[in-house]
Parts: structure tokens; sequence; C-alpha cells
């Protein structure tokens, strides 16, 4: 019912487009002194070599769950890796936990979207709605770790004080790191509440394209908005909970939050 839709063809007309994108925005980072203006080029041409890859894998991963399921699990791990390394995660605990937090984060929302029949359990299903709630706890443990790591060595004193006040180690910590928690969880809770009128985001946008309605494009989006708001927040929890247990905590944070 809803033919067409927007395609970019391969050709000269993209390789133009792309190049006056990158110059233009290695141009205007160099005017405004931003350090990232060699990081532009890099990282449209490392993106352009993933994605070809990913093509070539991607099919198989459409045929069969098996296929689907591997493909999936590897996007985790490499989310895993790239969380550890944004937030100096270096040692294998510490890797571990980061994977523990975003599985507590994920895992149950793919159990209620596919154990509930509301999306198929085939490729074409799992492999956009995971790969979409792992990219979000991926981004949510990021964020949390950050701060909530600057926020432990900022406040060494606060830990310090609760410890000659009588609180364990585990209360200490997670007194100093809960006021900010939550911040992790707004840029995903500000595209809930301002879907549909600040911008249309991936889900909604993708069904379309696929020839779906409108309808079934909303129906799809909410889900996985919905999904990665839940995902988020327990990944959030589950974060504080192993920092607690200083066991998703940098090593210079470890060695300095002595009981």
């Amino acid at each position: 019912p809803y033919p067409g839709g927007v395609t970019v063809e391969i050709g000269w007309p993209l390789a133009v487009a792309l190049g006056i994108l990158i110059v233009g925005g290695v141009a205007v980072s160099a005017a405004g002194r931003l350090p990232v203006a060699r990081s532009i080029p890099w990282a449209a041409v490392r993106a352009g070599v993933q994605l070809s890859a990913v093509t070539l894998v991607v099919g198989f991963a459409l045929q069969r769950v098996a296929f689907a399921l591997a493909f999936v699990a590897v996007m985790f791990l490499i989310g895993v890796y790239t969380t550890a390394q944004r937030t100096g995660l270096n040692t294998w605990l510490g890797r571990g936990s980061a994977a523990l937090a975003m599985l507590a984060g994920a895992l149950p929302v793919l159990v209620v979207i596919f154990a509930s029949g509301v999306a198929p359990l085939n490729g074409p299903a799992i492999v956009p709605i995971a790969s979409i709630l792992v990219g979000n706890v991926m981004t949510a443990h990021t964020l949390v770790g950050r701060r909530a790591f600057a926020d432990l060595r900022d406040g060494i004193d606060q830990y310090d004080a609760r410890l000659a006040l009588g609180y364990w180690r585990s209360q200490a910590i997670h007194r100093v790191v809960s006021p900010n928690l939550h911040e992790a969880l707004i840029p995903a809770l500000d595209q809930t509440r301002t879907v549909g009128l600040v911008a249309l985001p991936g889900a909604y946008i993708g069904v379309l394209l696929g020839g779906g309605s409108p309808w079934a494009a909303a129906a799809a989006q909410i889900l996985v908005l919905v999904g990665i708001n839940t995902g988020q927040a327990a990944v959030a929890v589950t974060a504080r909970l192993l920092m607690a247990r200083t066991w998703l905590l940098p090593a210079d944070l470890r060695a300095r939050l002595r009981p």
C-alpha cells in the first residue's frame, strides 16, 4: 500500500555527496578549533568499511535464527569492549562486569518482546531490534560509568567521611554515585517524550522504507523506545550495584576505595 520509498543509489552522486559532507565537516571543525577535524574522515572511512563487511554477513544472519543470534552476540561483545575502553575498565573483572550490566539491560527486554509474540522470532526481527537495543545499553553504560567514576574520583572525601560515620564500603559508594546516575537516561527519555514532534527515529523510518504502514511504523517505534528506556534503567541500576561491590571499577578506583 505504500510503494516506493527512499533509496540511495550507489554511484557518483553518492561519492560526491559524501565527499562534500566530509570536507565540510573537516572545514567547520578546523575553523572552530574543534579537536575532531582529523577524526571525521577517518570515521567516515571506518564506517564505510564496517558497513560493507556487515552487509556481507547480515544476509546470512537474516536467514536463520541461529545465525541472527550469533551476529547479535558478536555485536554485544564489541559493545562491551567499546564501553570498557571508554570508561577505563582494563581488567577482566571490569570488562566482565560491564558485560553483566549490559546483559541485565538487554536480555530481559528481548525476552519480553519475543516471548510475548509481538515480534516474530526470526532473523529479520532479531537483528534490527537486538542491535538497536545493544547499541543503546552500551551508550547508557558508557554514560553511567564515565559520570560515576568522575564522581567517585572527585568525591573521595565524601566516601571517606561516610566510612568514618560507620557506612559499609558498598553503602558509601552507592551514596556517592547515586545523585547523578539518572543523567545517563535523559537522552533516551527525551527522545521518547519528543518522538514524532522533533524527529522520526530509525525504527519508524525503517518500517516505512520497508513498505509498512504508518501505524505499523508507529507500533514498532514505541516498542523500541519503551524497550530502550527499560533496558537503560536496568543497566544503570545493575552498574551501580556492581560498582558498590567494587567489581565495576577502574583499577585506580578499586585501589583508592579501601574499606
